[in-house]
């Protein structure tokens, strides 16, 4: 792990001793003990600067997030709340531009294989009302976000019917299994990412006879979609996955593993520069798991005011703060498994 990172006991710990600091002040001045000037001022500076990092983290930031297979909404770095599922395994929400809900998936069967996994695609409002599932659990469902151009449609990926790749499928808010459209075909593999706010959307996308790449897709429903190629010239030397625009969309942060033969431990959290008139990825900057240890870092996902990536590694939530270039344990249970952050209105 980083070592700048912070847990949260330490935190606490800060915020502990920041109290003490101020009553041992009004101590003083109330009964006239005489503590010198200069640790009435590290006294005055350390309650400052402790109260200061607190508030950096705590109460400042707000996500979804899956722990021990429910769904759960909450401030970063705050003990966690009654969570909004529970009695299934429900997976990586993404919470919606308007705020007020989160798509995820629900698994109905398992298996060994991911890939062999029943899901269904379900809605559910930010404070847990309103439950709907918009896809039954026949086929394998995953990875789902929302659109950003204000349409608020649900977007997802559904494995080909040959088993090899996946396909993309979109629905509205209240649909009814059934009602979801194929947005690409089932004979080759496209994978949606992340969406824009002109209608494109990111994906990893397979042309019959052409080399897999990354693309933005334009489409209209019973058309065909549109694909143009974005440069990167980290994808030439191994595997983006995971990838998620920053609110401005000017920004994008992604897993990458070097070589092209899939594997997920050991992969490198990445943020770099995105420039979607020009079509291109740049300036990578490493801000997880730079030595490659081989353990599971994963989903980095931005926060609301895109001040930070939050990701999970080792059944803990982190958060990289971009100006401190910080990262901090803002999950608070340490027997919980946490995973799959995404912040407060900000869709992958």
């Amino acid at each position: 792990m980083c070592a700048t990172a912070m847990s949260g006991s330490s935190i606490k710990a800060k915020s502990f001793l920041s109290q003490h600091s101020v009553h041992l002040l009004f101590f003083s001045m109330k009964n006239r003990v005489n503590i010198s000037r200069g640790v009435l001022l590290y006294l005055i500076i350390f309650s400052v600067l402790a109260e200061a990092k607190d508030e950096s983290v705590n109460g400042k930031h707000r996500i979804s997030y899956f722990k021990n297979g429910e769904i759960h909404v909450n401030q970063l770095g705050q003990p966690d709340k009654k969570p909004l599922t529970s009695g299934h395994w429900d997976f990586k929400p993404s919470w919606s531009k308007t705020g007020d809900k989160l798509v995820f998936f629900r698994r109905y069967v398992n298996g060994p294989e991911v890939w062999n996994w029943k899901t269904a695609i379900c809605i559910i409002n930010a404070d847990g009302t309103g439950f709907h599932q918009i896809t039954d659990a026949k086929k394998t469902n995953f990875n789902q976000t929302w659109t950003r151009d204000g349409s608020n449609r649900p977007i997802w990926n559904r494995r080909n019917p040959s088993a090899k790749g996946y396909h993309v499928m979109i629905s509205e808010i209240g649909a009814k299994p059934g009602d979801e459209v194929a947005l690409t075909s089932d004979s080759y593999h496209t994978w949606v990412y992340t969406c824009l706010t002109d209608g494109r959307v990111l994906v990893n996308h397979t042309p019959p006879k052409y080399p897999r790449g990354y693309y933005l897709m334009s489409f209209e429903t019973n058309e065909k979609p549109k694909f143009e190629k974005i440069e990167c010239e980290l994808a030439k030397k191994g595997y983006l996955d995971r990838l998620s625009l920053s609110v401005d969309e000017k920004k994008i942060c992604f897993e990458f593993q070097k070589g092209f033969k899939r594997k997920v431990p050991g992969r490198v959290l990445y943020l770099a520069d995105f420039d979607k008139e020009k079509r291109v990825i740049s300036n990578f900057k490493p801000i997880a798991n730079q030595e490659e240890k081989p353990a599971w870092f994963a989903y980095p996902r931005w926060t609301r005011d895109q001040s930070g990536i939050v990701y999970h590694a080792a059944k803990s939530l982190y958060l990289y703060d971009l100006k401190s270039e910080k990262t901090t344990k803002v999950s608070t249970d340490p027997k919980g498994d946490y995973r799959y952050p995404h912040g407060e209105a900000t869709p992958k």
